[in-house]
């Protein structure tokens, strides 16, 4: 689950991680009101959506007077807001954050999330503040530091200081922002995150550490432990996609392709996409159904499928395993035979497992025309070219 900017400082202040005041605000009124209640000389507002970018695109204004905090407040607020995270159709601004300005001597990066190689927690930090990490990495990467944090014992003072001194940091600023990696340490760790980025991490001309920006994302599976923090999930930020597939206890993601699939288990549907795309196509969508597949299953993933018109046809993917092949088979038959759901492009079934033979039968003697395949090349294969002539 992502959470906008304001709601991660709001988080991060509770473990005394230093953010920057701010209010938030819906109108250009409120924003006015906000600034006042500031009382600072310099003024920033700034666009409040699940994307990164927002300075680039327009979202982000430093304001030195009043007039000038409602005249941004109103350009802000209902504008489309388009990053390179939004994609090309943008994403609807509906609040905005209004800040303290501070004044900044140098700018970093920090930032902790899980590496899967080293099969830990690991804490980066850089000096190219302000800039993606990702850029970095490919350009620059000797300018990251990583330290990889031991379950057991956590981020250890000593690693936090050894950062702030490879970010040049000297006297007070060091302890400073030792206590900031700590503070930012115990927040990820304590609110089940699974990214905390501080991008700008600045350092003040008063000799401050403070997180100028903040992006917080959490694992789903650890979110019961917090309802406060489930409290925060916006939907007018969520693809309405994914959110439906939510309530229905599909695991849904759109992709940018034109072969819908449809599979049960993430690694099978991991390698359905790749297979898609080794054969000459693009996948449109993740979606894993889960251990089993019925026809209640079916209905409703065809329905979010093929919401998505650049679907041009769709692979269903199914290991028996759990489930008979030939009960999948049925549900697949019952669910689409059933004319709740339209189904106008080609769907290509593939069944492997338990009775794996019997379901195909089923499959090919329905009144329905599905494409059986084989194997999962096969499928790939034959949804791929299905796709293209449908196209």
């Amino acid at each position: 689950m992502k959470i906008h900017e304001y709601q991660a400082k709001e988080l991060l202040r509770r473990f005394g991680v230093a953010v920057p005041e701010g209010r938030l605000a819906t109108t250009p009124e409120e924003a006015v009101a906000a600034a006042k209640e500031l009382d600072s000389p310099v003024t920033v507002v700034k666009a409040q959506i699940h994307a990164g970018g927002r300075g680039k695109g327009g979202g982000v204004t430093v304001c030195k007077s009043i007039d000038e905090v409602k005249e941004a407040a109103g350009k802000i607020l209902g504008m489309m807001l388009k990053t390179h995270q939004t994609g090309p159709e943008g994403q609807l601004v509906k609040k905005v954050w209004v800040e303290q300005g501070s004044k900044i001597a140098k700018e970093f990066y920090a930032g902790i999330t899980l590496d899967r190689e080293a099969v830990r927690d690991t804490f980066m930090v850089s000096t190219e503040g302000g800039v993606e990490i990702e850029k970095v990495a490919a350009e620059s990467p000797e300018k990251i530091l990583k330290v990889a944090i031991d379950p057991a014992l956590g981020l250890q003072a000593h690693e936090a200081r050894r950062m702030a001194f490879s970010l040049g940091l000297e006297g007070k600023s060091v302890n400073k922002a030792a206590a900031f990696f700590l503070g930012l340490y115990k927040a990820y760790k304590e609110s089940d995150a699974s990214l905390a980025e501080i991008n700008p991490l600045v350092l003040t001309e008063e000799g401050d550490v403070l997180a100028l920006d903040a992006k917080i994302n959490f694992d789903d599976s650890g979110l019961y432990r917090h309802k406060d923090i489930q409290q925060w999930r916006d939907l007018d930020e969520e693809d309405p996609a994914e959110v439906e597939a939510g309530k229905y206890g599909l695991n849904f993601i759109k992709l940018d392709g034109n072969v819908g699939c449809m599979v049960n288990g993430a690694g099978l549907a991991m390698a359905t996409m790749d297979i898609i795309k080794y054969s000459g196509g693009q996948p449109a969508n993740f979606l894993d159904v889960g251990g089993g597949a019925n026809a209640e299953s079916v209905k409703n993933a065809f329905t979010i499928i093929l919401r998505d018109k650049s679907v041009k046809a769709v692979l269903i993917n199914i290991f028996g395993g759990i489930v008979r092949c030939d009960r999948i088979a049925q549900g697949i038959i019952d669910a689409l035979g059933s004319g709740e759901v339209e189904v106008n492009v080609p769907v290509v079934v593939r069944l492997a497992g338990t009775n794996a033979e019997k379901a195909a039968k089923m499959l090919v003697d329905s009144p329905l025309d599905f494409i059986v395949a084989e194997s999962l090349k096969d499928g790939a294969e034959k949804v791929v070219k299905a796709a293209k002539e449908a196209a």
